[in-house]
């Protein structure tokens, strides 16, 4: 199987400062003392086999706050080595943009050839568990004003956030309708107790699907269903292509964090069990071409 895995992480704990896992912890998405060594492409791409990797997209992986510059220009000499078949692809940067110094970090990271997006994790939610920032983003006069310079370097917004935040992004997507939003991990699905929880989830992604420059990643799901099966996954992956379209979604491996929950193989071949049933060209456009297409690799 071919795949461009749009969604993963490296990290090395030798020579970078990684918060997170400085002093890691156990939450809702696994034990992070688990993954509290370094993951590097040759770790990537071990853990791959039998799949064979065209090309990845690395997602900011909470790198040190105070020098963020400093992931993507280790990334980049990365994939200007030619030992790296120029992987990692793509870079989905970070910035604060409710700093006044955004635009000078979005500069920064401009200046390397690889990058093509940034990323802010959104989520907020009432739980203190499933919170990861404690504030509305979305609603801070500086962060807004800062969102418009994406536009100027040609970037994309990976879109991290909950189901009930979706009517806030849906919002901010139409008015920035000539920048790209990729949700990340279909749209993070945490209240699944009730039947108006996953009511908010699937109104939330329908409401964001009516935004033409707004895509989706499926990934992440592992993290919300740690014993998973293909039948566990499967109505959530349907759903989500379905609102969508298929040229609008993309899997991704969400890897190493998702590995505490199954193979890099295992994943991947799930995805394609699920969607067993698409043409070939749907499932080109679902494991590959979408892929190039929205991250421009």
């Amino acid at each position: 199987m071919q795949v461009v895995d749009p969604h993963i992480h490296l990290w090395d704990l030798k020579t970078h400062h990684y918060p997170w896992l400085a002093n890691p912890g156990v939450s809702f998405v696994g034990d992070a003392r688990d993954l509290r060594h370094d993951y590097l492409l040759a770790d990537l791409l071990a853990d791959a086999q039998p799949i064979e990797v065209l090309k990845v997209v690395h997602v900011e992986a909470n790198h040190d706050p105070a020098d963020p510059v400093e992931e993507t220009r280790w990334l980049q000499r990365i994939a200007d080595d030619p030992a790296s078949r120029r992987m990692p692809n793509g870079v989905v940067a970070w910035v604060d943009l409710s700093l006044p110094n955004a635009q000078e970090i979005l500069e920064g990271h401009a200046a390397f050839a690889n990058t093509r997006g940034v990323r802010q994790i959104l989520n907020v939610h009432e739980n203190g568990l499933y919170d990861y920032i404690g504030r509305h983003l979305m609603r801070d006069t500086t962060w807004r004003a800062n969102f418009a310079l994406l536009r100027r370097h040609q970037m994309s917004f990976d879109l991290q956030l909950y189901p009930s935040q979706m009517d806030e992004a849906a919002a901010l997507a139409r008015d920035h309708a000539d920048t790209q939003f990729i949700v990340n991990h279909t749209g993070m699905f945490v209240d699944r107790d009730s039947v108006a929880g996953y009511r908010v989830w699937r109104d939330g992604m329908r409401q964001l699907a009516g935004c033409a420059n707004v895509a989706v990643k499926i990934s992440g799901l592992a993290m919300f269903d740690h014993r998973w099966t293909v039948e566990s996954l499967r109505p959530y992956v349907l759903e989500t292509i379905d609102t969508f379209g298929v040229e609008r979604a993309m899997f991704a491996s969400n890897f190493p964090v998702d590995r505490q929950f199954g193979s890099y193989a295992d994943m991947w071949n799930a995805y394609a069990s699920i969607v067993a049933g698409a043409s070939d060209a749907e499932q080109s456009a679902l494991f590959v071409r979408n892929a190039e297409r929205l991250y421009r690799i």
